[in-house]
């Protein structure tokens, strides 16, 4: 039978506290990893949703989805009944944009062509604008009142009915 010395004790309670804490640290890291992988994981599964569009039919849509079905159809109907002349607009504020940006591109940089391009975005965006909104009033105006409430609160949880803005 051999004796245990007291350096025995020490070393092997030394021995345990490492293997706690390997123990301990492998298990962080597991969790860890396999968080970033769910994280990953979820992730890719949501990017895999299809793009939204941003076309300005696809944000009628969107809006006349919220609204109660006859309002609905009354916003897209008047949407239909101008969409030519917006989506013509949105078209014309998109070339004024791609001017800008060529003429960002071109050297010398000429600051007068900046600005006059600028000053056509700018107009080009306020057309858009008016037009959108023309079709949005228009509807709005033969909407019920419940309608126009749900109009109001676009996007849905933007602002709770009553709330003052900012």
């Amino acid at each position: 039978m051999t004796m245990a010395t007291p350096t025995m004790f020490g070393e092997e309670r030394t021995a345990r506290w490492i293997l706690l804490g390997s123990l301990a640290l492998n298990l962080f890291l597991v969790g860890a990893g396999g968080a970033f992988l769910a994280r990953h994981y979820f992730a890719e599964r949501a990017g895999a949703a299809t793009p939204l569009d941003h076309s300005v039919g696809a944000r009628i849509e969107r809006i006349a989805a919220s609204l109660p079905g006859p309002d609905a159809d009354i916003l897209r109907g008047e949407y239909r009944a101008n969409a030519v002349a917006v989506d013509a607009s949105r078209d014309a504020y998109r070339k004024a944009r791609d001017d800008v940006r060529q003429t960002l591109r071109v050297d010398p940089f000429d600051p007068g062509a900046m600005r006059a391009a600028m000053i056509t975005t700018r107009a080009a965006r306020q057309n858009f604008d008016q037009l959108l909104q023309d079709v949005i009033a228009s509807a709005a105006a033969k909407m019920s009142a419940a309608g126009r409430s749900k109009l109001a609160e676009w996007p849905p949880g933007s602002r709770p009915p009553g709330a003052a803005s900012r």
